[in-house]
């Protein structure tokens, strides 16, 4: 293939991302195709590695699974330009950079966030799989592994899950409400919600870890939302899947599952 098909069919493949990113895809295709062209910039080098893995995914079939390859690389571009315009810069450690007898770690870990947008059959994460692609690309003490961590423990939550992380991380600015939670509520979503936020503590995403069984059978106290905070984990998550943009009305969403106001 040349470097014009190239161009043609990784164009083509950002555009399909339409249906999940919107019109933004067809600019963000312009700012990684035709830099010259765009309103805006981002880094040279990670358009770059957006570019060779574009035309590296072009060749899918069409259908649903092209449609999120694509609009994870839109997102991708969408908050590169968010970063670059706040000032902050790529990364200068050698992660865009061709490796001794192995491509650049930029490349192989984009093929795997793509493998996971491309997956993802709750198109909701792919906004925020496409946002680690640049998170990543400017934060210097983030490495491959840590990054294989965090889409390993992303990948195993559900987005309410994803949401209640959301909700705790801007707990400064958004207060959380100080009602207790039922510990087996009656109705199913209640009830799902409440071993959603469960399985966060015991995970290691949310502290404190779930209380355990007093001696005596004493009363547990009762958590309240307003109790948990983020782990070391919680934090690498939230950090790296830009969930402080997570949109609002899918945290309302959540508390609401639980029963509870948003405050």
């Amino acid at each position: 293939m040349t470097a014009a098909e190239e161009t043609s069919t990784g164009r083509a493949l950002v555009e399909a991302g339409a249906p999940v990113a919107g019109s933004m895809s067809a600019a963000a295709a312009t700012v990684v195709f035709e830099p010259a062209a765009a309103r805006v910039q981002v880094h040279d080098g990670f358009a770059a590695v957006l570019r060779r893995a574009a035309a590296d995914a072009a060749g899918m079939p069409e259908g649903r699974e092209q449609v999120r390859t694509g609009a994870a690389l839109a997102f991708a571009v969408e908050h590169a330009v968010t970063v670059h315009r706040a000032g902050r810069a790529v990364r200068g450690d050698g992660y865009l950079d061709d490796r001794p007898g192995n491509r650049p770690a930029a490349d192989e870990l984009t093929e795997a966030v793509l493998l996971a947008a491309r997956t993802s059959t709750d198109e909701r994460r792919v906004r925020h799989l496409g946002y680690l692609l640049a998170e990543v690309a400017v934060s210097p003490d983030i490495d491959a592994g840590l990054v294989g961590r965090a889409l390993r423990l992303a990948g195993a939550l559900s987005w309410r899950q994803l949401a209640l992380l959301a909700a705790v991380g801007r707990r400064d600015r958004v207060p959380l409400p100080m009602i207790p939670l039922d510990d087996d509520p009656r109705g199913w979503t209640a009830w799902g919600a409440r071993e959603d936020v469960a399985e966060l503590q015991r995970t290691g995403l949310l502290d404190p870890p779930p209380a355990q069984p007093r001696p005596g059978g004493a009363a547990l106290p009762r958590l309240r939302i307003a109790d948990l905070r983020l782990t070391r984990r919680g934090v690498l998550v939230h950090r790296l899947l830009v969930l402080e943009v997570l949109r609002e009305d899918a945290v309302t969403a959540a508390l609401a599952d639980l029963g509870l106001p948003r405050s």
